[in-house]
C-alpha cells in the first residue's frame, strides 16, 4: 500500500522516479480505508531532503499511511521557502486538537546548544507532552532522541571530544523475544552517525522503565526503547540517503571548518570515491518493524480511544 500525500509535494516527483508506491490525494480518497496517521515534526534545516527520506523508508510499508509534515512555527528555518512552509506543513496550534497513530521527530543541528537555549525548546516540550496522550507511538531521531530522553527521563546529554561522523557497526544487546523493534535485525548491522554530542548507558540503566536495545562500540547508545514500545530513541541517522554525509563533509570544508573525513564512508577514506550504502536494509527494516508492530498492530482504530502512553 502506498503513502498519501499532497500531489504537488516535491517529494512525490522524487520517489516516482525511483519507482516508489505513492498516492496522491484524489486518488486515497476512493479507497474505504483509515489510513494510519503519521505525523512528521520536522527539525532539520534542508526540510525537503528530509521529508523525502522519511516518505522513502516508510513506501516500503504494505499500510497506508497518511503523512501530515510538522514544523516549528518558533524557529523561522532558513532554508526552506515560506512557499513550501505554507502549502505543505502544519504549526503544532493547528494539529493540537488532533490525535495520530505515530510521530516522529527527527534530528536538529542543534545539539551543542544546551536544550533551554533552543530557540523552539518550550515549544517542543509542549509537542512532547501533547504526544503522551495524542499519539501512540513515538520515534525520537539523533538529537531529537536526546531532546526526548532528557525531556521524558531527565537524562543528560555530553559533548564529544570530535564529532561522531560516519558509517559505525551496531550490535543488538537486547535479545528480549518480545521487543518487535529488532525483528529480522542480523546480530551486526550499520547506521549512520553525525553529531556532537552523546547519551551515556550508564545514565540510562538507571531508568527500568527504558531497553537498550542496540550499541557500538565506537558510537555508543543507539537504540533505546520504553518498555511498551510507545517510545523509541535512535541516536544515528538511519534516514540517511548515499551522498548526505558526502553533502556534510563538503559543506564543513567549504566553510573552513576543521572537520574529518567521515569513517568507514568513502572507499579507502577518499573523499573523491563513491560512497557506498551499507545501512539501507537496516533503516527500512527498522520503520517497518515500528509501523506493523507499535502503530498498526497496537493502536485502537478510534484514535480517540488514545491513553496515556507510559
Amino acid at each position: 500500500m502506498p503513502i498519501k500525500i499532497p500531489d504537488d509535494l516535491p517529494a512525490k516527483e522524487i520517489l516516482e522516479n525511483e519507482n516508489i508506491f505513492i498516492m496522491g490525494e484524489d486518488r486515497a480518497q476512493h479507497q474505504d480505508i483509515r489510513p494510519l496517521r503519521i505525523a512528521l515534526l520536522n527539525l532539520m534545516p534542508t526540510k525537503i531532503v528530509t521529508e523525502t527520506q522519511y516518505l522513502r523508508l516508510m513506501s516500503n510499508s504494505p499500510l497506508q499511511i497518511e503523512i501530515t509534515l510538522l514544523y516549528t512555527w518558533t524557529h523561522k528555518p532558513a532554508n526552506t521557502s515560506e512557499e513550501h512552509l505554507s502549502r505543505f506543513y502544519s504549526s503544532f496550534d493547528e494539529v493540537k486538537d488532533q490525535k495520530f497513530d505515530g510521530l516522529i521527530i527527527t534530528g536538529a543541528p542543534v545539539e551543542n546548544l544546551e536544550f533551554e537555549d533552543v530557540d523552539y525548546w518550550d515549544e517542543l516540550k509542549q509537542i512532547m507532552k501533547w504526544s503522551l496522550t495524542n499519539v501512540y507511538s513515538t520515534i525520537h531521531v539523533c538529537w531529537g532522541a536526546q531532546a526526548g530522553l532528557y525531556y521524558h527521563y531527565g537524562i543528560p546529554k555530553y559533548p564529544l571530544d570530535s564529532k561522531m561522523f560516519g558509517i559505525f557497526n551496531h550490535k543488538i544487546i537486547n535479545h528480549n523475544n518480545n521487543n518487535n523493534f529488532l525483528r529480522g535485525f542480523d546480530e551486526v548491522f550499520n547506521a549512520p552517525h553525525s553529531r556532537h554530542t552523546e547519551v551515556r548507558i550508564e545514565d540510562i540503566e538507571k531508568h527500568p522503565e527504558l531497553e537498550v536495545l542496540a550499541t557500538s562500540d565506537d558510537a555508543g547508545v543507539y537504540m533505546v526503547a520504553g518498555k511498551h514500545g510507545r517510545h523509541l530513541f535512535v541516536t544515528g541517522h538511519p534516514e540517511y540517503d548515499a551522498l548526505t554525509l558526502k553533502t556534510e563533509y563538503d559543506r564543513d570544508v567549504n566553510k573552513g571548518l576543521d572537520i574529518a573525513v567521515p569513517n568507514n564512508y568513502f572507499p579507502n577514506d577518499d573523499p573523491k570515491g563513491m560512497p557506498q550504502v551499507t545501512w539501507r536494509g537496516h533503516a527500512n527494516l527498522l520503520l517497518l518493524n515500528w509501523l506493523n508492530y507499535y502503530v498498526y498492530q497496537q493502536t485502537p482504530f478510534d484514535l480517540g480511544q488514545l491513553a496515556e502512553s507510559d
